[in-house]
């Protein structure tokens, strides 16, 4: 007996949602959970990241289907608006690293402000020697911060928040991809040493990558990131300024 649905059904269904702003939000977790099928299925490598699948995915479908990204986001804004209380659990699994963290106070200030400023010298720096333009640089600029924190900077310096965008998820799965044989090869194995630094430099997607090694390690990106982003927002933008004046 045939138990799908009649393609009469499919398309009232269809219908429905293109003129409503499910539509968005439909499409954004259906995507989603087809990446992280996916994502699963590669023994959750890294390089088979979800987000910038679904990125890739949700791009390819809204050129196929000739949809404006206004209309997709009136739906996608529910789960932009669950950005926040997100990142704010990340305080949890912190709260439960409490004793480490007093300890580790210091060192981590001071690993913050030396990643934080080295990564935007060095995105600049290498972005200007190979002859890329004032906007591109201001872009590259905010690389290894917070996506939505990235693009505020990225704007405000006179950069591309739509390319700033692509940087950070290309800066994140970088990390990700790259951190464990680097801080082996570095014979970096505290996992507080390794969160951290995955947090500072590759943000978000770090962070969950982070999570999925150990809840310490976790704990201890999400810390980063997030002061990561509050420091970059205080401090990049007269640095980059400062840095871009005689470029």
């Amino acid at each position: 007996m045939n138990t799908g649905l009649p393609l009469a059904a499919l398309s009232d269904v269809w219908v429905y949602l293109s003129a409503s702003p499910l539509l968005g939000l439909t499409a954004t977790l259906v995507v989603y959970q087809l990446a992280f099928t996916a994502y699963q299925r590669s023994g959750f490598h890294p390089a088979v990241n979800p987000v910038a699948l679904s990125v890739a995915m949700l791009g390819l479908l809204l050129w196929a289907t000739q949809t404006p990204y206004a209309t997709y986001f009136e739906g996608a804004q529910f789960v932009h608006f669950l950005l926040g209380p997100a990142t704010v659990a990340l305080a949890v699994p912190l709260f439960e690293q409490l004793d480490k963290l007093r300890q580790w106070w210091w060192p981590m200030l001071g690993a913050l402000v030396v990643g934080t400023v080295s990564a935007t010298v060095t995105a600049i720096g290498v972005g200007w020697a190979l002859g890329a333009t004032r906007a591109t640089l201001a872009s590259l600029a905010p690389k290894s911060v917070t996506t939505p924190v990235a693009m505020g900077i990225a704007e405000r310096i006179g950069g591309l928040p739509s390319l700033t965008a692509v940087l950070v998820v290309s800066t994140g799965i970088i990390g990700a991809v790259c951190a464990r044989p680097l801080f082996d090869a570095m014979r970096i194995q505290d996992p507080v040493v390794r969160g951290f630094a995955l947090g500072t430099a590759a943000h978000g997607i770090g962070t969950a990558r982070a999570f999925q090694v150990s809840p310490t390690m976790g704990a201890f990106a999400g810390l980063a990131m997030g002061l990561a982003a509050l420091f970059s927002a205080v401090v990049l933008p007269p640095l980059a300024a400062f840095l871009l004046r005689g470029l």
